[in-house]
């Protein structure tokens, strides 16, 4: 038997959390001394208490960690750990595109975009479209866009692209539509033809990962405030360039179209 300190010094794991985790029942002692209330440890506890510690750094709620240790099965075990992983590399993924986004808005001398004055026609589509919350639109998009690609597959005639109406930013739900563009647009589940009418946009390109996309589109605004007249309506994207194409986020391209009514 380890005494709580010997235990302590053994694992990294200090007193204190060895308490908590022995109220938690997460890691609870071999033997606790009735009269004195001392906790003493089986040295065969040692991994038990090596796993929690490792769990604990990658920031594995004790929940987690409680299934993790009580699930006999090596699978089920090992698919837990693998979705506490993945959703590190999630924040990870998003801290990254973070500090990008801020080290371009902190250059003091920040480079001028390409901006093209483009007149759309009116066009139909096949699309996807509902009223969706600001933080619904990413798994929104992936299913919308899932079912877009399985109805027209290799019939699309065109990247797909997307229309957020300004409600969406401002008040943080909105109406939002994917499409594809396609020459015969098929009714089927959500997917069905839409008309997309003619626009007069204000048009740059968003280089590499999506997270970033809100520096450009803050550039593209400043260009028209000071160039053109902006005018009511859904802001428009298309997805020239996305995962589906290219597994390198650096060679991704997005264009956004902001409506304008040209005064000169």
């Amino acid at each position: 038997m380890l005494s709580i300190g010997e235990f302590s010094r053994l694992t990294h794991l200090s007193v204190r959390t060895l308490r908590r985790y022995h109220e938690a029942a997460l890691l609870e002692p071999a033997v606790v001394d009735e009269t004195t209330g001392y906790r003493y440890y089986g040295v065969d506890q040692i991994p038990t208490a090596q796993v929690i510690h490792r769990l604990r750094e990658l920031d594995v709620p004790l929940s987690d960690v409680r299934r993790i240790l009580r699930t006999p099965d090596p699978g089920v075990r090992a698919a837990l750990v693998a979705d506490h992983l993945q959703r590190l590399e999630d924040v990870l993924d998003r801290t990254r595109a973070a500090v990008v986004s801020l080290r371009r808005l902190l250059r003091p001398d920040p480079a001028p975009i390409d901006v093209e004055l483009r007149a759309e026609p009116a066009r139909t589509v096949a699309a996807v479209e509902a009223v969706v919350g600001h933080g619904d639109v990413e798994a929104w998009f992936a299913g919308a866009m899932a079912e877009l690609e399985a109805a027209v597959g290799a019939a699309a005639t065109g990247p797909p692209g997307g229309c957020y109406d300004n409600a969406l930013f401002e008040e943080e739900r909105g109406h939002a539509l994917v499409y594809l563009p396609t020459a015969a647009p098929p009714r089927t589940g959500r997917v069905h033809p839409v008309v997309l009418p003619a626009a007069e946009l204000a048009v740059t390109t968003h280089v590499g990962e999506h997270d970033g996309v809100e520096v450009t589109y803050g550039a593209l605004g400043t260009w028209v405030v000071e160039n053109a007249m902006s005018v009511a309506g859904p802001v428009r994207e298309v997805y020239a360039v996305g995962p589906r194409d290219a597994s390198d986020p650096a060679a991704w391209r997005t264009e956004i179209g902001w409506p304008v009514f040209r005064v000169t």
